[in-house]
């Protein structure tokens, strides 16, 4: 992901920079999940705490980066083919998620108010 987010800046546009920035900074918080989970994560990013919503957010980024270019197409493409393969991870039950994302996994409505 932070690859696909350094080549949106080699085209200078307003647009590519902020895409670049925010695929940037997914790419390493992404990172960093795998090997520190901040307790506020799991709270409002419960998400990327499943495969399926780990794959949509995959899917998502991916769609950010496709443009024009071969090199964009070519990062777009490889982190949304990530995405579909987290996401088909989901349906298969004998795989089990890695221990990064069953830590924070406490089930629907367990948010302590």
């Amino acid at each position: 992901m932070v690859l696909g987010g350094i080549s949106q800046f080699f085209t200078i546009t307003i647009k590519g920079i902020i895409i670049g920035v925010y695929v940037i900074i997914f790419g390493l918080a992404n990172a960093g999940l795998e090997f520190q989970i901040p307790p506020y994560v799991a709270r409002y990013a419960s998400f990327l705490f499943s495969f399926l919503g780990r794959g949509i957010f995959y899917v998502f980024v991916g769609s950010i980066l496709l443009s024009n270019k071969w090199y964009d197409i070519v990062a777009g493409t490889i982190i949304g083919a990530a995405g579909v393969g987290y996401a088909v991870l989901e349906y298969i039950p004998q795989i089990e998620p890695p221990a990064n994302m069953r830590e924070a996994d406490a089930g629907w409505g367990a948010e302590q108010i």
